[in-house]
């Protein structure tokens, strides 16, 4: 068995408690910066245009995280401005949709410092290094407590996992519980693998962006069964129903994409092959 009895406050300040979650998703943020300003490189972008996408794709991704994590509240009993204001609560999808929409609106706004032929490429930049981030941030949940699973038939790790600090975001202290923040921090790590390995080889531009949704989509639709979240229409939890969502969109996209890339591609060699026999006949 598992037991995690880590105190969730790494330290205080005062009244003001910083928990190994804030140190973690700020680790996680500036590991994305760091691997998508080194991606983005390749595209000739300035340096002071990356800087400010970034800004604001991360201020979307509040707004977004908080606003999305708000629905589900608002729907079974409503929400105090407290919850609003408070620094805690985030939902991951509404911050990956925010930072999407905020990067579009800098792109409109600034539209002479990123063509639109560079856009799809940015978005490649950024899925490269936002699994790890993901798994980075998800070790933050896993000592808070948060997110955790519902109560599990077994007694032993890698089946249950039991919190113990009363410090800990945990609703269930001392219960056997589904580790899904450890699955999801594991889940995340493949994600990342399979999108490094296919950086710069996946094409056309934009693919590894529509691959990696479509992949975290796909594990957080399943490991989310295992969640103690309620479910919010069909039986489904509002995760669920978002990640089904993406699902239903990003990936047919992604095939039609990369069939259509492929078709041209054997289309434009046959043409240099009947030109070259042309010639030499």
């Amino acid at each position: 068995m598992l037991i995690i009895s880590i105190n969730p406050v790494a330290f205080a300040i005062g009244t003001l408690q910083v928990r190994w979650y804030g140190i973690l998703v700020a680790i996680a943020v500036i590991t994305l910066l760091a691997i998508t300003f080194r991606e983005m490189r390749q595209h000739a972008i300035p340096e002071s245009t990356i800087y400010n996408l970034f800004f604001w794709g991360l201020i979307g991704g509040i707004i977004g995280g908080k606003l999305v994590y708000l629905i589900q509240p608002w729907f079974l009993h409503g929400v105090t401005p407290t919850e609003i204001i408070s620094p805690y609560g985030w939902a991951l999808h509404g911050s990956i949709l925010g930072t999407i929409l905020a990067g579009l609106i800098y792109w409109r706004t600034r539209a002479r410092e990123i063509s639109f032929q560079n856009l799809p490429g940015i978005g490649d930049a950024v899925a490269t290094g936002a699994p790890l981030a993901q798994a980075i941030g998800r070790i933050g949940c896993t000592i808070n407590g948060c997110c955790h699973g519902k109560p599990s038939p077994f007694h032993s790790f890698p089946g249950a996992v039991i919190y113990t600090n009363p410090h800990s975001a945990c609703r269930l202290l001392g219960v056997p519980l589904y580790p899904t923040q450890i699955y999801f921090v594991l889940w995340n790590l493949i994600v990342f693998a399979v999108v490094w390995r296919l950086r710069g080889r996946l094409k056309p531009q934009g693919s590894l962006f529509l691959l990696y949704l479509s992949l975290y989509c796909a594990g957080d639709f399943g490991l989310r069964f295992l969640r103690i979240d309620p479910p919010l229409l069909l039986g489904l939890q509002e995760g669920q129903i978002i990640s089904l969502a993406i699902l239903v969109v990003v990936l047919p996209v992604l095939i039609i994409k990369i069939r259509r890339f492929r078709q041209r591609t054997i289309a434009e060699s046959v043409d240099n092959t009947t030109q070259q026999q042309n010639q030499e006949g």
